[in-house]
């Protein structure tokens, strides 16, 4: 039985000497006589451990972004059917059609009624194709506000779980308004007369990820990324090639892991993770989720509207001002 977190088809080049360990645990572990080996298994493990909080205290951002990506690692519909109670799916943006790239519905979070939003990957090959791989369409942001301002008319907070590479960039999403459908739902989302909270999951790109994640408070889980393009794509841009190199200098000169965002001011927290990432350990993650998602709606259930739409008009303002010094100086 493959031990939870592990992916042939997918392996973390960094975590190699962490897998040799694991490949001698699970030996042991497999034998008949595995009793015997006690206390080689606990020196293992402590060894295992140890390597493991020494790898993942020091991570580069391209790493982090190959973490956010593991095919493992937990999604949406994953976190949904951990936290969440008494779903109830919602479809459709009564203009178009239904985008299955974003998932929308009624849900119970621990004691909290909210209504839930979330982007979907898919798990399987024939899921990712469905789901555009998490690339939303226009429909899927109408879909969300559309969503979103039923929560409003109805008192309840709203819940998003941002987890996609970009919104989708084909020639029909263009001519349905892709842009406009983004730019509205920033718009509607500053100005809703309900509690928000947003956590970037696993990847936070441009605006598809920002489609959701205008809120009263936003997090990223410790090993997610957020930023206004993929490596890849800034590699591309800067050096006319996206490899291993320069998507490693790109990732660096985005500062889009979660304790940079922090640092910026882009982010309010970040959400631990299970040693060795939230594939390893999906239900302790979702569990750190759960917690931080229910104890900021009861923080946010005590403010009244108009003080949670000029909060959140006020937190955005100010990302990105800053003061010049020196033309002060001079004047």
């Amino acid at each position: 039985m493959p031990r939870p977190g592990y992916s042939p088809l997918y392996q973390l080049d960094f975590e190699n000497p962490v897998l040799e360990i694991e490949r001698q645990i699970d030996a042991i572990e497999e034998r008949p006589d595995a009793d015997r080996y006690a206390s080689e298994l606990a020196q293992l493990n402590a060894t295992r451990e140890s390597l493991l909080q020494k790898i993942y205290e020091d991570l580069k951002p391209w790493q982090t972004v190959r973490i956010a990506r593991h095919p493992l690692r937990p999604q949406t519909v994953d976190y949904m059917s951990m936290i969440c109670r008494d779903f109830c799916e919602l479809h459709g943006d009564r203009a178009f059609g239904d985008d299955p790239a974003i998932v929308t519905g009624f849900a119970r979070i621990g004691s909290m009624k909210c209504m839930f939003i979330g982007h979907h990957k898919g798990k399987t090959v024939a899921e990712k194709v469905a789901a555009h791989f998490g690339c939303a369409h226009p429909e899927g942001y109408r879909k969300a506000l559309l969503k979103m301002k039923l929560a409003e008319k109805l008192g309840l907070p709203i819940v998003t779980l941002v987890d996609t590479p970009g919104a989708y960039p084909g020639l029909g999403s263009e001519q349905r308004g892709q842009a406009q459908a983004i730019a509205l739902n920033l718009l509607e989302m500053s100005r809703l007369r309900t509690p928000i909270v947003s956590v970037v999951i696993g990847e936070g790109g441009s605006g598809g990820a920002l489609g959701i994640a205008v809120a009263d408070r936003v997090a990223m889980l410790e090993h997610a990324w957020y930023s206004v393009i993929s490596p890849e794509g800034c590699a591309a841009i800067l050096w006319k090639e996206a490899n291993e190199s320069t998507n490693s200098r790109a990732a660096e000169c985005l500062a889009l892991t979660a304790r940079r965002n922090l640092e910026n001011g882009l982010i309010d927290e970040v959400i631990p993770e299970p040693l060795g990432g939230a594939h390893r350990d999906p239900r302790k993650a979702a569990d750190h989720l759960q917690n931080w998602i229910v104890d900021r709606l009861r923080e946010l259930s005590r403010v009244n509207p108009e003080s949670l739409v000029r909060q959140r008009l006020e937190k955005f303002r100010k990302m990105g001002a800053f003061r010049d010094e020196m033309a002060t100086a001079s004047a």
